[in-house]
């Protein structure tokens, strides 16, 4: 396995294989890796002859400079992980080689990053946008690979690929979860052992609200079980939505379940969890 720290020694190595005519896979990451992101190196890895991986803290897609100093940095258990796993290269730039100069360019996506997490995290999805439209720039890969549980980041990076023209495929994968139903995160780890026991609380509720919803139950009497559930666990509920899962649109009930996707946003303690599930699948 290869590891960069500049731009130009990686695309001279990826120009050397695409030369070859190899097909290229990329794992955008902020580090800090589970099982989620290597599911993630095993689906480029089935179709693509190079897997390259980015670990990258992007400073500019955090609003919260405390979020910020606070995610979690493993790089040489990072590295150790995807050379296991068997990717061919991983990409770890510094602030400087990514921002050489301070940014201004920003990205506007209309309502989609207005919304849930564009609401409560404001220049967020601007930031990721910048971030992986350098790493699509740098990499030039066939194809990318993103989780379902940022769900909402998924439409803003599908959005970017589509109006920038980039030759891409994106693909989106199953959430990976914990035997008790918890979504993997980078953030889990910083979970009290107290806290990790109610986080599970997050797919608690998303299974109850998916059994409501499909049963005829009206999202606000979904939303009201779901915040009496986390107020009695000392639980913080920022958001529970509903939308339509193709194009995003928030939606006040259902009428079609196999459109819809529901979505949570939650501080468990000091750490914010987000977690998502399509009503189709449950």
């Amino acid at each position: 396995m290869q590891i960069f720290n500049k731009i130009e020694p990686l695309r001279a190595y990826l120009r050397h294989h695409r030369d070859n005519h190899f097909s290229i896979g990329l794992v955008p990451t902020m580090g800090a890796l589970h099982n989620g992101h290597l599911s993630l190196i095993k689906a480029s890895r089935q179709v693509n002859r190079i897997t390259v991986c980015s670990i990258y803290v992007n400073p500019v897609q955090f609003n919260n400079p405390a979020d910020l100093e606070k995610y979690p940095r493993t790089l040489e258990a990072d590295t150790k992980m995807l050379e296991e796993a068997g990717c061919d290269a991983v990409f770890c730039p510094s602030n400087q080689e990514m921002y050489d100069q301070p940014s201004t360019l920003k990205f506007d996506f209309g309502s989609l990053d207005k919304i849930l997490e564009g609401e409560f995290r404001p220049g967020h999805f601007s930031g990721v946008a910048l971030v992986v439209a350098k790493l699509f720039n740098i990499v030039q890969p066939d194809k990318a690979y993103f989780g379902q549980k940022d769900f909402q980041q998924f439409k803003v990076i599908s959005r970017m690929v589509e109006e920038l023209k980039f030759d891409i495929e994106l693909i989106g994968a199953p959430i990976i979860r914990e035997a008790d139903g918890l979504a993997m995160s980078s953030r889990n780890v910083r979970l009290s052992k107290e806290e990790r026991s109610r986080a599970v609380i997050l797919n608690q509720c998303l299974r109850k609200a998916c059994k409501g919803l499909r049963d005829g139950d009206s999202f606000s009497s979904v939303k009201k079980m779901v915040t009496e559930e986390c107020n009695n666990n000392k639980i913080r509920l920022e958001y529970l939505a509903i939308a339509d899962k193709h194009n995003f649109t928030l939606l006040e009930d259902v009428k079609n379940p196999d459109k819809v996707v529901i979505l949570i946003a939650a501080f468990v303690g000091e750490v914010r969890l987000i977690d998502n599930m399509l009503l189709a699948d449950h």
